[in-house]
């Protein structure tokens, strides 16, 4: 049973992936234009086949329209996500770093732009079993003996987004 909206104490997942689209993502654009201001920000030269910094939010309307390919953040890469997991399985007292708002950043870029991430169907198995890691983790942290008397459980490096699924 869900709770009333005044009462949910955290973000919902849709306000996280609204405030991921202000992390800055590399595009290549596909067409000319100089600088741009806008409310966020000044943005460009936008010259192919030259890299220009955004907002994710911008990258990922430009894609829907077909005028830049992004670029996939250095994170979003197969091996970096296994080597990730496996950390990850190998750190039985604490959760590895991970970038800022990476699960809303990734399923934004795998719904949006996949042709431009290397294996998009690994990417998507890789980041399920991520989670899945770490939401156990989660699990038996709550179920252990200290939190059960009253201590608390030490949960840095968890998004948000994994805190409100645990």
């Amino acid at each position: 049973m869900a709770l009333p909206r005044q009462l949910q104490p955290s973000l919902t997942p849709d306000e996280l992936a609204f405030l991921a689209e202000e992390d800055v993502v590399d595009i290549v654009p596909l067409f000319s234009m100089t600088k741009v201001r806008l409310l966020s920000g000044i943005y460009g030269p936008f010259t192919p086949p030259s890299a220009a910094s955004v907002p994710l939010w911008l990258a990922l309307s430009l894609k829907k329209k077909r005028k830049c390919r992004v670029v996939a953040p250095d994170w979003l890469a197969p091996e970096k996500l296994q080597a990730l997991i496996n950390d990850e399985k190998n750190n039985a007292e604490g959760f590895e770093p991970l970038p800022r708002r990476f699960l809303e950043t990734s399923k934004l870029l795998l719904d949006i732009a996949p042709d431009d991430l290397p294996q998009p169907a690994a990417l998507r198995s890789l980041l399920k079993d991520l989670r899945e890691v770490r939401q156990a983790k989660i699990r038996l942290g709550l179920q252990s003996e200290g939190v059960m008397r009253g201590s608390y459980l030490q949960v840095s490096a968890v998004c948000g987004v994994q805190i409100g699924v645990a």
